[in-house]
């Protein structure tokens, strides 16, 4: 980095990648500042961090005078857009929640960024493969053109807001995040679940591509998008084998030696899930393009040694 502090910005910091960033951040004698809406509960959660500051994404506040200086940002905040296959179901309130969350909350940070006296070197700011909408088996790269779903449209305008931040001279990178496999949280544990019960098997028709990513990968990406200059822009954190939803689940059901043939009908899962079923029974084949040209090599390029790993 060009500044020689060691602060870090982090909002979103309590979630599932929040939480391993700050960790691995940590390690590398980093101070983290955290911004939350509830600093105590931060306090509680991650109890090592240097400050807490209280944070609304939709407000500007005295919050902003603790970007002044620091090293980085990294703005991992929004609301889940799915916890699992489960709820909360994308009623319109909630929609406007899983925008706004995003969209308002980037705006307040880059404009806090913008009129810092010593704004940060660079802005890490979270986004999804989402951006590229529905293309079934269609490989896409960070050249691809944006879809025009709801997810898409919320991540284009989210994005918009990041890369505005490029105006104030900050080195901007938007990571765009695929299937993020952990096994304790997110949506891992749900796909998991029937096959622990030996009933798992694809989803719908089973064509459609899942681009997941190990932990590991997207945290290491993460940290040569603080530190690599060369880093800019929309970079993918995919790994480099996609695979089909029917792949997906026999190599599950081979890593969990379970059954993995038992199909979950489509019409049940819209009937549960609503519009939110599209993010399990249509795909996007992602390629992670701008980290292989940068010379990043995948600890986890193919899926089931990552399940392996990660289900042992």
């Amino acid at each position: 980095m060009a500044t020689t502090s060691q602060r870090v910005v982090i909002t979103g910091a309590t979630g599932l990648i929040g939480r391993l960033v700050c960790a691995a951040l940590q390690k590398r004698g980093y101070e983290l500042v955290i911004f939350s809406r509830d600093p105590a509960q931060a306090r509680t959660i991650l109890p090592a961090a240097a400050t807490y500051v209280a944070w609304s994404p939709a407000a500007e506040g005295p919050w902003a005078a603790a970007l002044d200086g620091v090293a980085a940002v990294v703005h991992l905040a929004g609301a889940p857009i799915s916890k699992g296959l489960l709820g909360p179901r994308w009623t319109d309130d909630y929609k406007a929640q899983i925008r706004d969350s995003r969209v308002l909350g980037t705006r307040g940070i880059v404009s806090a960024m913008a009129a810092a006296a010593h704004p940060p070197a660079v802005f890490v700011c979270a986004s999804a493969i989402g951006y590229y909408g529905y293309r079934d088996a269609t490989p896409l790269n960070e050249e691809s053109p944006a879809g025009s779903d709801f997810v898409a449209d919320v991540t284009v305008a989210w994005e918009r807001e990041a890369a505005r931040a490029q105006d104030s001279g900050v080195r901007t990178v938007r990571l765009r995040t695929g299937l993020f496999l952990d096994p304790d949280d997110g949506v891992l544990p749900q796909i998991i679940t029937p096959f622990k019960l030996r009933s798992g098997g694809p989803v719908g028709s089973g064509d459609q591509y899942y681009s997941w990513i190990h932990p590991a990968d997207h945290l290491n990406l993460l940290l040569n998008a603080l530190s690599d200059e060369r880093y800019n822009g929309p970079i993918n954190a995919t790994a480099p084998n996609p695979v089909t939803n029917r792949e997906f689940a026999a190599t599950l059901g081979k890593v969990l030696n379970s059954p993995s043939w038992l199909p979950v009908p489509e019409f049940s899962l819209r009937l549960t899930l609503g519009e939110m079923a599209d993010l399990v029974v249509k795909g996007q084949r992602v390629l992670p393009a701008r980290a292989r040209a940068l010379g990043y090599e995948f600890k986890y390029p193919a899926l089931e040694p990552a399940l392996r790993d990660l289900l042992k």
